[in-house]
């Protein structure tokens, strides 16, 4: 399979909050491109929108969907594939992803990104509702991996692989959010280098970063939660500078999502997640 080039500037990017608005039209620093949560866009106008194509002149946009149930075990919703086909077509963002998860079965909807056991059958729901997306979307989407709490005991692949078989089955990039390697990695007691040693990373068009909080389970040993609400953790920059060593530089985001911070905050995660990428800039040119 061919490598996924980036769409996205090479540089660092912040999920996109109203009440930023403002601050980056004043002072942005190094942001180099937003990213959105698509489902947040999908009505019919309103400050929202307005906000959003002013912003689009400046900024690249990434379209990071929450809701489209990849991993589900009922169809996709065509009505929700419509409405972000209509997003997409007056945005025109550079790209758009969404998760290795499902948050729906049948009428009910959950406020959670919720796993799947990796698996041949999953392996074959998933690339048809990814074939589905792209087709319908005309466009070539990101599959990003999850944060993990457990693993399933009908599971008889590891992550990597399962992503790798369902990139190569459909053509779809990946989003590889370094936090969740970690996450996943210390609650199941595996090595997150290890991890991104066997991953694809000439498929990767987009790295996330951000934080989580720590809680211990019922038997006391350590348990991390994807809270977005924290900054980045000094073993997590250390995985990205490993990541970036291996993969050469990748649009970066800083995702904070929770107890978000005034803009300030925000553009110090940013200025230190350009620091490290500006570093293997400069090796990949030398």
């Amino acid at each position: 399979m061919a490598p996924y080039a980036p769409t996205l500037p090479l540089g660092v990017g912040v999920g996109y909050k109203p009440q930023h608005f403002d601050d980056l039209q004043a002072e942005p620093g190094q942001l180099a491109w937003l990213e959105i949560h698509a489902e947040n866009y999908m009505g019919a106008g309103g400050r929202p929108h307005a906000h959003m194509r002013h912003l689009s002149e400046t900024f690249a946009i990434s379209c990071h969907g929450v809701g489209l149930s990849i991993g589900g075990e009922t169809p996709l919703d065509q009505d929700h594939l419509d409405r972000l086909k209509a997003l997409i077509a007056w945005l025109k963002p550079a790209q758009f992803s969404e998760h290795l998860a499902w948050s729906s079965h049948g009428m009910n909807f959950y406020n959670d990104l919720l796993p799947v056991p990796y698996n041949q059958t999953t392996a074959d729901r998933v690339v048809d509702h990814i074939n589905q997306v792209q087709d319908h979307l005309n466009t070539r989407m990101l599959l990003e991996n999850p944060s993990n709490y457990l693993a399933f005991s009908d599971s008889d692949m590891a992550e990597v692989d399962f992503l790798r078989h369902v990139s190569d089955r459909t053509g779809c990039g990946l989003l590889l959010d370094i936090n969740n390697v970690f996450i996943s990695a210390t609650n199941q007691g595996y090595s997150a280098e290890g991890y991104i040693d066997a991953y694809p990373l000439d498929r990767v068009g987009e790295i996330h970063l951000g934080g989580h909080e720590g809680d211990v389970d019922d038997r006391g040993d350590t348990l991390l939660i994807d809270s977005h609400s924290r900054p980045v953790v000094d073993p997590v920059w250390d995985l990205y500078a490993y990541t970036l060593a291996k993969a050469g530089p990748r649009p970066t985001l800083i995702e904070w999502d929770n107890d978000v911070p005034e803009w300030g905050g925000l553009a110090a995660e940013v200025a230190a997640a350009d620091a490290i990428l500006a570093n293997h800039l400069k090796a990949a040119a030398e």
